[in-house]
């Protein structure tokens, strides 16, 4: 027998493998040592998936190729992506056995040790277990190669794996075909050097954590009455019928008064999308896995969105946010990094986050909105992207005002039946299990968002600025209605884009007495709703400094 740390130093990430069987003994022996691995909260959350069909290897392997060509025009430049394209990433069809090793979320449906601070906690779990089966593998002369390179949507609907259930990977088992030279594969064919020694930092010295309160009552008088009469005079006045132009002479007045002026303008507009996490798409709650959340923000930053191309077409800059989602994005994106936690607790059980989070939230979209205030923008709108970020808003709106969970509950990303029934009773139990008190910055901490407290920080912090805010749909309108508890003087500065499909985004328009710009039975987030009604919020302001008076055209008005 090796020793130990013979074994660790050998331990290689194999690609390339003899045609020799995998014997049973020596599989059951690595998933023993797996099985050995430490587990928070003694979750037992691992599991174990053997693949020995061709037909089922050949499958994974064309997933392989969809997104290693992905991978390869990622790639920093041309010589980089001719180095990348010659290494040989995996060894899916050559390998002998294959195996998925997983873990199964659905154990943080129950109070779980240990994962209070962290429901990645039983993800790391997992990878002890992997961890566990190299160093096994290795004392028996075999090892093992991990393929991370997958769509993983595709990869668990091929396996028919749960959709509570998230692989770590692809595993390819054998006996290893080579030793690369006593070191790692990269670092033989010269695509990067291991660093010599472990990167060790000793903590000595520790720094207080500061939040930023945002003033909750502000006694600020956006408008006079003598600016508010002669705009009305001034609109009135326009070669139209009295109120023929609608919604747009309401527009017009409200955009006058915020901008204080009889001649606003809107100079450098904005739309921010903010991302994150929810611990309560753990239980099902959406139609769609948590993993979308990551791969829809790295749509944000290739612009491939609605977001996009909408703000592309009326000329918005756009800023998308990490304000908690479940992902280390690289630091060489357009990503605004505002990540408060990896996405937050499950709310079913226990507080989504703390207070000093809550506050940490509230901080950073007002300091985000300040940054962009100070390039000369006045007109912001707000966007959201999240799995389960629905239901976090269903009872929000819920616990903020008199309406019940169930009517607050909607499709959301698409749960219909079933799953629909399965959300209601999660979303109603969560609410039953609050034990706390009625005070706004408990029901916040308890049941909020990162994305939603930021963002309602960010209007607060708008509203201070004087700037323009634009709503989106419901989860947005949700953010404004916390911003709104704050500071209800910040209703003079909001423009509600469209009202969403949602059945409550319409009873939480009622319920803050407002009217909607557009009804397209819209319920996608992203702060589209903002783009696509930029135009008419353009329009209200044209049509009152550009429209010849009657006066002016020599048109009676009589």
């Amino acid at each position: 027998m090796k020793d130990l740390y013979e074994i660790i130093a050998s331990r290689r990430d194999t690609r390339h493998f003899t045609t020799d069987k995998v014997p049973n003994e020596v599989l059951e022996k690595a998933i023993a040592a797996g099985h050995d691995a430490p587990s928070v909260g003694l979750t037992d959350a691992t599991r174990y998936y053997i693949i020995a069909s061709d037909t089922i290897k050949k499958k994974i392997k064309e997933l392989f190729l969809a997104y290693h060509e992905k991978a390869a025009n990622a790639t920093d430049d041309e010589a980089q992506k001719e180095s990348y394209l010659k290494l040989k990433l995996e060894a899916i069809e050559e390998a002998p056995i294959g195996m998925v090793i997983a873990y199964d979320r659905s154990v943080l449906d129950s109070f779980t040790i240990g994962t209070v601070g962290s429901n990645e906690a039983i993800k790391f779990s997992a990878v002890c277990s992997a961890q566990n089966i190299w160093l096994s593998l290795t004392e028996q002369g075999y090892s093992m190669g991990w393929v991370s390179i997958l769509n993983y949507y595709d990869f668990k609907t091929i396996l028919n794996i749960p959709e509570h259930i998230e692989p770590l990977g692809y595993f390819c088992i054998g006996k290893p075909a080579t030793d690369y030279g006593n070191q790692p594969m990269l670092q033989q064919l010269q695509w990067k050097e291991k660093m010599a020694e472990a990167n060790v930092i000793k903590v000595e010295e520790m720094s207080e954590v500061e939040t930023a309160n945002l003033p909750l009552e502000v006694s600020k008088n956006n408008s006079s009455e003598d600016l508010a009469e002669q705009l009305r005079y001034k609109i009135d006045q326009k070669t139209k019928p009295e109120g023929a132009l609608g919604l747009l002479e309401k527009l017009a007045l409200q955009i006058g008064l915020v901008f204080k002026t009889e001649t606003p303008h809107i100079q450098n507009p904005h739309i921010v999308v903010f991302a994150a996490d929810h611990g309560i798409a753990n239980h099902g709650v959406s139609a769609y896995p948590q993993e979308v959340t990551r791969q829809m923000v790295t749509n944000f930053l290739e612009g491939g969105a609605a977001i996009n191309v909408f703000c592309k077409q009326n000329n918005i800059a756009l800023d998308i946010v990490d304000a908690g989602v479940n992902y280390d994005f690289p630091t060489n994106t357009k990503l605004i990094s505002k990540k408060v936690a990896k996405g937050t607790q499950s709310f079913l059980q226990t507080a989504a986050m703390s207070h000093t989070e809550m506050e940490l939230c509230f901080a950073n979209g007002a300091s985000n909105v300040s940054e962009i205030h100070k390039n000369g923008c006045n007109c912001i709108g707000f966007g959201e992207m999240g799995i389960g970020n629905t239901s976090t808003a269903s009872v929000l709106l819920s616990v903020l005002t008199s309406l019940t969970i169930e009517e607050c509950i909607g499709k959301g990303t698409g749960v219909a039946n079933e799953k629909l029934e399965n959300k209601i009773n999660i979303l109603s139990r969560a609410i039953q299990n609050y034990k706390g008190t009625e005070n706004l910055d408990d029901l916040l901490a308890y049941f909020g968002g990162f994305e939603i407290l930021q963002m309602a920080g960010g209007m607060l912090q708008a509203y201070q600025n004087n700037m323009l805010i634009l709503v989106d749909g419901f989860i947005s309108s949700v953010a404004f209605l916390i911003a709104y508890k704050k500071n209800p003087a910040i209703k003079a500065n909001a423009i509600f884009c469209h009202c969403s499909e949602e059945k409550a985004h319409k009873a939480l328009l009622n319920y803050l007495e407002v009217e909607p710009v557009l009804h397209l039975n819209m319920r996608l987030g992203e702060g589209s709703g903002c783009a696509v009604a930029f135009p008419i919020i353009q329009s209200a302001i044209i049509f009152l400094n550009e429209m010849a008076s009657f006066e002016s055209a020599g048109v009676s008005n009589k």
